[in-house]
């Protein structure tokens, strides 16, 4: 599993490629993604395209972050999400949690209109 991180327009695009289970990335996802809100970026697009696998511990690890980001006035978005993960957060019902673009530049022109509140 690769992490990778890039910033664009002061929003943190975090692409996941490989499986993120509680064995296979969950732990290395999860630290990426504190240590961004951490550093202070509330606006959070996480790219799924590479992602064939997703368990519920990871999902858990996505609902805190987002919920942190929220609670201090950001937003995260979820990009390309597809296959087993789409149908995944459909049977759970986290589609009306998480809003999913298709397009990076809606997702970050989603995540933009949220101006972070200081903290």
């Amino acid at each position: 599993m690769t992490i990778q991180e890039r910033i664009v327009s002061d929003v943190a695009i975090v692409s996941i490629t490989g499986r993120v289970t509680l064995t296979e990335g969950t732990p290395e996802v999860d630290d990426a993604l504190q240590r961004l809100v951490q550093q202070g970026h509330l606006r959070i697009v996480l790219d799924l395209a590479g992602v064939p696998y997703i368990d519920s511990t990871a999902l858990g690890s996505l609902l805190r972050t987002h919920a942190t980001v929220s609670r201090r006035g950001g937003a995260m978005k979820l990009l390309n999400v597809k296959g087993h993960v789409r149908e995944l957060l459909e049977l759970t019902r986290l589609l009306t949690v998480f809003e999913a673009f298709d397009s990076e530049a809606d997702a970050i022109a989603s995540v933009s209109a949220t101006p972070p509140r200081p903290v």
